[in-house]
């Protein structure tokens, strides 16, 4: 599974961090970025939790 953070869409409310920092960070800049470019399978839930409740909906799953 792949993940990727739309940086145009993204606002930087952190839902994303909060459900899953094994594989999402703010950059200094407050916008959300990934932490690796294959999501451990222990950590996919949690990734598809962060990206049903991102407010923009700026992460895409793949």
């Amino acid at each position: 599974m792949k993940v990727s953070v739309d940086d145009d869409a993204c606002r930087g409310h952190g839902v994303c961090l909060a459900t899953c920092p094994e594989v999402f960070d703010l950059s200094d800049g407050g916008y959300a970025v990934t932490l690796v470019s294959e999501v451990p399978s222990q950590h996919e839930n949690a990734v598809r939790d962060a990206a049903a409740n991102c407010p923009e909906r700026a992460i895409t799953v793949v």
